[in-house]
């Protein structure tokens, strides 16, 4: 059988590349930045960012975290002693803990949110509809359906 070859990489497709590998590490700096001025791990700020959207099951948090459950225990547990999250039966099915961020929790999350400013101060400098543009390349690229709201 012979070999397949993979097909080399264009340079506009490696700058591509590049370019969005330097948007994550910034992001990635800045992030953990702001979680330590929370006394926070990144790993907890994204739990808690998370949370602070929506209550979730474990094994939910588990998945969009993409880590273990044993893993998100362990961090909530530590959120659970700051005051930041608690856990509660799930009102569909009281067999199972669902953890939610307390008002406590949504404050920090959202000022976490609100440092942030790699990311805003760039997106300001593009128009309404780049940004739009911007937005519906990323989903693509995410697989995910576009969808045409402003």
């Amino acid at each position: 059988m012979a070999a397949q070859k993979t097909p080399r990489m264009d340079p506009l497709t490696m700058e591509v590349l590049d370019l969005i590998g330097s948007v994550v590490a910034r992001f990635h700096e800045e992030y953990e930045e702001a979680a330590a001025e929370h006394a926070l791990t990144g790993a907890q700020a994204r739990l808690l960012g998370l949370l602070s959207l929506e209550p979730l099951p474990m094994r939910r948090v588990a998945q969009k975290l993409k880590c273990e459950p044993s893993n998100v225990t362990g961090i909530v547990d530590r959120l659970e002693a700051r005051g930041l999250v608690e856990r509660r039966p799930d009102p569909a099915d009281r067999r199972v803990k669902v953890a939610a961020a307390t008002a406590e929790g949504r404050r920090v999350a959202r000022g976490l949110r609100e440092s942030l400013d790699f990311a805003r101060e760039p997106l300001a400098g593009l128009s309404h509809e780049e940004q739009l543009s911007l937005r519906n390349l990323l989903r693509r690229m995410l697989g995910d359906a576009p969808q045409n709201e402003e």
